[in-house]
């Protein structure tokens, strides 16, 4: 019996998987970092809302989808990751007289919900194919490109507290702001409602090409990556910093000379320097350390702190 078995004896025994100090690094698109204590990845809501529900109070709950934006630190985590599986990933349109209506799971992934939106002729979800990620990070993080954002098109969101009780969101309970929402840290996002517009789908698929294009000529998303690392500046730190307001913050990390920086293995990219790559041999630890040392050198230029657009969870080796 290993010791993350002997520590956790309380587990429920749900109908889901359960597996004791699981590898994590190996599924995460940056390929680094440690086990998880527990991993739990339940058949379906009603599944994880027993679990939760059963599940000791003291325990420390983590939840991911496809790890598409998150550092997991080298010494892992404690306590339960819950990994959502496919009954969480499916997606439909439910329009009712001419609403609009897309349903999606939140491993649903975003440019699932767009390739399906655009089958059904429904336009304004063209922006979820250029983000890579699941539903569910979405929801949380208010995901968006190119002008749109997730509060734009979301009707509702469904979720289960630390407690397993089922909860619905509108975008204003959830306190939707750039990249950024006010949701308890402790729900766990299940799915979500998003309404689109009667559209054309060649003109939508059309689209998304040009999206795709975009991401494929200005990102590296061949590589392995998180997407974004830092959220754009607020606009009241680029009035203090005495910059103009339409700077990005890809141009804070270049002027501060960081394109092509590195620590370990790990890069900030020649493509584009919001993007942290893994070279092949980064650990968490690099991932990390090369974020804080890009913030460090754009508040040195700047006078301006960087907000990670990139989650870090776990301990530290």
């Amino acid at each position: 019996m290993t010791n993350a078995m002997r520590a956790y004896n309380d587990i429920p025994q749900a109908r889901g998987r359960i597996t004791y100090d699981a590898k994590l690094g190996s599924v995460g698109w940056f390929r680094a970092g440690g086990n998880a204590d527990v991993l739990f990845k339940p058949e379906d809501e009603d599944d994880l809302a027993f679990f939760l529900s059963a599940l000791p109070p003291e325990i420390p709950v983590h939840v991911f989808g496809v790890l598409s934006n998150t550092i997991i630190r080298d010494a892992g985590l404690r306590g339960v990751v819950i990994r959502l599986g496919r009954p969480f990933a499916d997606i439909e349109v439910a329009s009712d007289k001419g609403d609009c209506l897309i349903r999606a799971g939140a491993l649903a992934l975003d440019a699932g919900v767009a390739k399906v939106a655009a089958q059904a002729g429904i336009k304004n979800l063209e922006f979820y194919s250029g983000i890579p990620g699941s539903i569910g990070g979405a929801l949380r993080m208010n995901a968006g490109c190119y002008g749109r954002e997730t509060k734009d098109v979301l009707v509702e969101a469904y979720g289960l507290d630390r407690m397993g009780r089922k909860h619905v969101f509108t975008p204003e309970q959830m306190q939707m702001e750039y990249r950024h929402t006010g949701t308890p840290d402790d729900i766990i996002f299940t799915g979500a409602l998003f309404r689109g517009e009667l559209g054309d789908t060649e003109e939508i698929l059309k689209d998304m090409a040009t999206i795709r294009e975009r991401r494929e000529t200005s990102q590296p998303i061949r590589e392995k990556t998180g997407g974004s690392t830092f959220a754009n500046p607020d606009i009241d730190d680029l009035d203090c910093a005495g910059l103009d307001r339409a700077t990005k913050v890809w141009e804070l990390i270049d002027g501060a000379g960081c394109r092509g920086l590195m620590s370990g293995g790990a890069q900030m990219s020649e493509k584009h320097c919001n993007f942290m790559i893994n070279t092949g041999t980064a650990t968490g630890t690099d991932l990390e350390n090369l974020g804080e040392e890009v913030r460090r050198r754009v508040y040195e230029k700047y006078g301006i702190m960087l907000r990670w657009e990139i989650r870090r969870i776990g301990d530290r080796a």
